[in-house]
């Protein structure tokens, strides 16, 4: 889509210079050929850059004029783009740090006086998203930091968002909480998960200590495979959702038969509708305890939801019986 706004003027200028002077592909002379110019919006303002480009002149040469660009352009931003590695980071900063929204996220650039449109933002958290998937993909990267951690403890499961597509799985080191793979699979056979764990386990040449996964049969066999005498338990989230499940269902049935007590709220409140004075302020205010109360689950299994709502509705009962007590006068 071409720009509706002109794009602002720079306010710096920097010239950057290739630091290698020899050819990679022939070891002959780098010869400088040309400059070009490139304008990037960075945190600081927008800078007018100077690039220094130079060639080998070699014919026999494989990388024969072909372009070595300034080393230093690549710290700056990535090719090809208009905004800076510091915009990148600060977006997906806001948006997985802080759970900003896209337009919160450009509220908040356009208020440090970064000119982008809404739409550019939602492309450069794409980046930084595939800037983050690389980065947790370089298990060379992460060795050093895995070897002297000296044994790692995997936890593996698998993500489907719709049914019959692909199936994003992802291994994990629980110690230091690096991912170490994720990739999408079409079918999650044991020979296919064995397989990613063989890859991560053999990439990295850390001995395993454990396993963590949930009871699906086709892991707990990959893991039996792969990882031959390595312990394997199933993690703490699903033994819980089992254990609890009988107690969520009746639970659920309880809240169930609570609702169908307090189903005449609405011709109660229809009744003081556009009245004023205190007994109408009281009956709304009434009402509106119990239509709350009916819409929180609270947090199953361990904040149960039936419990809640009991508890919730014996309050308001209470309060109606001590108000009839008194007569029924609400400033008594």
């Amino acid at each position: 889509m071409p720009r509706t706004t002109p794009r602002p003027r720079p306010t710096t200028q920097q010239e950057l210079r290739a630091a290698r002077t020899t050819c990679p592909g022939c070891s002959g002379p780098l010869y400088p050929d040309y400059y070009s110019r490139r304008t990037l919006t960075t945190l600081e303002g927008v800078a007018r850059l100077r690039l220094q480009v130079r060639r080998c002149h070699r014919h026999s040469c494989p990388l024969h004029r072909l372009a070595y660009r300034p080393e230093a352009e690549g710290a700056l931003a990535l090719p090809r783009h208009e905004f800076g590695l510091d915009v990148i980071a600060l977006v997906g900063a806001l948006r997985h740090s802080q759970h900003k929204s896209v337009p919160e996220i450009h509220l908040e650039l356009t208020r440090r006086g970064v000119a982008i449109a809404q739409r550019t933002v939602s492309n450069l958290l794409d980046r930084y998203d595939e800037l983050l998937a690389l980065s947790a993909a370089d298990l060379e990267r992460l060795k050093p930091k895995l070897h002297k951690q000296g044994r790692l403890i995997l936890a593996i499961d698998g993500l489907q968002p719709d049914v019959g597509h692909e199936v994003l799985w992802v291994i994990r080191d629980c110690l230091s909480g690096c991912v170490l793979l994720a990739r999408s699979l079409l079918s999650s056979t044991q020979a296919d998960l064995a397989g990613l764990l063989t890859e991560v386990v053999e990439a990295l040449g850390v001995p395993v200590a454990g396993v963590v996964s949930d009871g699906q049969k086709s892991i707990r066999n990959a893991v039996a495979k792969a990882l031959k005498g390595v312990p394997h338990q199933l993690c703490h989230f699903h033994y819980l959702r089992e254990a609890g499940l009988p107690i969520y269902e009746a639970d659920r049935h309880a809240k169930k038969e609570l609702k169908k007590t307090v189903r005449g709220i609405r011709p109660i409140e229809r009744q003081v509708e556009g009245r004023e004075g205190p007994l109408a302020e009281v009956v709304q205010g009434y009402c509106a305890a119990v239509r709350s109360a009916l819409t929180d689950d609270g947090r199953p299994p361990l904040d149960a939801k039936g419990l809640l709502l009991e508890g919730r509705l014996t309050a308001v009962a209470a309060s109606l019986d001590r108000l009839a007590e008194k007569g029924g006068r609400p400033g008594s």
